[in-house]
C-alpha cells in the first residue's frame, strides 16, 4: 500500500497497525521524522539496526533477530538502512511469515518503477510504502512557519527566505538551523535578517551554491577557479547534486509559467517565493541558455552520475568533476 507522507501526520493510529515499512527518496529529513514517529509510537520497544551489507554478510544474524523473543522488551523495531533489490528476496521470505512484535523500517534511496522492493511494498496489502521526495520551498516555509511560531519568534520574509536557501531542500538542515536561532533568540524574539546571516554563517554566496551557479551560465573562467580550490578538499558530492538538482527543478518550474509574461524580468518580480535580487541576473541567464528538454536531461543526468559516484568510490572525484565540467561546456557553447 501507498502512503503520502504528510497522511501519516495527520492520521498516524491509522498507519501505525502496519508492521512492515519501506521509506524511499531523497529526503533525509522526512525519512528520519516518519521513523521518529513509527518509534514513538511503540515507545518499550528494543531498536536494532542494521545496514544492507550486513545482511547479505550474515543472513543466519538478521533471521535470528527477527524471530528470537527479546530479552528486554515485547516489541522489537529493526531498522535496515540503505537497501535495495539486492535483499528483496530475504525481506519477500520475512513478510510471509511475519512474527508478532516485530516492526521493520526499511530504508533506500531513490528506487525506480521497476525496482522489486518498491513494487512488492506498494502492491502488498500488509505493507506500506512511503515515498519521501524532496521539499519543495512551500514545504519548507511551512516547516518553518510552524517552528518560529510554536517559540513566538518573527521573521521577515526575507528571513524566512534565506534559511530556505540554506536547508538545500532539506527540512533537517532547515530545522538545525531553526534550533541556533531559538538558542540566540530566547531574550530577543525579534530578529533582524544581519542577526540571522550571522546565525547560519551566511557569507553572500556559498563555494557550492557559487559552483553550480557558474556551471550552469556557462561562465567558464569563474567556474574553473572555484573547481581549482574545491579539487583539493573532500567533497560531499550528493551535497552538490542536490544543489544542481534543486536549481534544475526550479528552472523548470520558472519556465512552466514563462509564457504568461511578456518579459523575463516581469516573470522573475513575480514569482513567489522571491528570488534574492543578487540571483536574478543569474537565474534570467540560465533561462536564456537552457530548453526545457535539456534541463529535462540534466535531471536525469546527476541521477546517472550520482548513482556512478556510490558504486565507484574511488574514481567518483573524476566523475564527479568532469559531469560538472561538461554542463558548464555545453552551457557555454549555447550562450555564445
Amino acid at each position: 500500500m501507498i502512503a503520502k507522507s504528510y497522511e501519516i501526520s495527520k492520521k498516524p493510529s491509522f498507519y501505525f497497525k502496519y508492521n512492515l515499512f519501506l521509506l524511499y527518496g531523497e529526503n533525509e529529513g522526512l525519512k528520519k521524522e516518519i521513523k521518529f514517529l513509527i518509534a514513538k509510537n511503540k515507545q518499550d520497544a528494543e531498536l536494532l539496526s542494521f545496514y544492507e551489507n550486513n545482511i547479505i554478510s550474515d543472513k543466519e544474524k538478521f533471521y535470528n533477530t527477527i524471530y528470537s523473543a527479546s530479552l528486554f522488551t515485547k516489541e522489537k523495531i529493526i531498522i535496515i538502512n540503505g537497501a535495495s533489490d539486492k535483499i528483496f528476496n530475504e525481506i519477500e521470505e520475512i513478510s510471509e511469515k511475519f512474527p508478532v512484535g516485530v516492526c521493520m523500517i526499511i530504508i533506500s534511496n531513490i528506487l525506480d518503477k521497476k525496482s522489486k522492493l518498491r513494487n512488492f511494498f506498494e502492491k502488498e496489502k500488509q505493507t506500506l510504502c512511503v515515498p519521501c521526495y524532496l521539499d519543495n520551498n512551500r514545504d519548507l516555509e511551512i516547516i518553518a512557519r510552524n517552528e518560529l511560531r510554536k517559540n513566538n519568534i518573527s521573521l521577515s520574509q526575507e528571513s524566512v527566505n534565506l534559511l530556505i536557501e540554506k536547508s538545500n531542500s532539506d527540512r533537517n538542515n532547515l530545522k538545525n538551523e531553526i534550533d541556533k536561532i531559538k538558542a540566540f533568540s530566547m531574550n530577543n524574539k525579534n530578529l533582524e535578517i544581519d542577526n540571522i546571516k550571522s546565525l547560519i554563517n551566511f557569507s553572500g554566496e556559498y563555494k557550492s551554491d557559487s559552483f553550480v551557479n557558474e556551471c550552469l551560465s556557462g561562465n567558464v573562467l569563474e567556474y574553473k577557479k572555484i573547481l581549482s580550490e574545491l579539487y583539493e578538499n573532500t567533497l560531499n558530492q550528493t551535497f552538490f547534486f542536490r544543489i544542481m538538482s534543486n536549481k534544475i527543478n526550479r528552472l523548470l518550474n520558472i519556465k512552466k509559467t514563462e509564457k504568461k509574461y511578456n518579459d523575463l524580468d516581469g516573470l522573475l518580480n513575480a514569482l513567489k517565493p522571491p528570488i534574492f535580487w543578487k540571483e536574478k541576473p543569474i537565474v534570467k541567464k540560465q533561462l536564456n541558455i537552457w530548453k526545457t528538454s535539456d534541463l529535462k536531461n540534466i535531471i536525469s543526468e546527476i541521477n546517472k552520475a550520482e548513482l556512478l559516484c556510490k558504486k565507484n568510490p574511488q574514481v567518483s572525484k573524476i566523475v564527479f568533476f568532469n559531469f560538472f565540467t561538461r554542463i558548464c561546456k555545453k552551457a557555454s557553447s549555447y550562450s555564445l
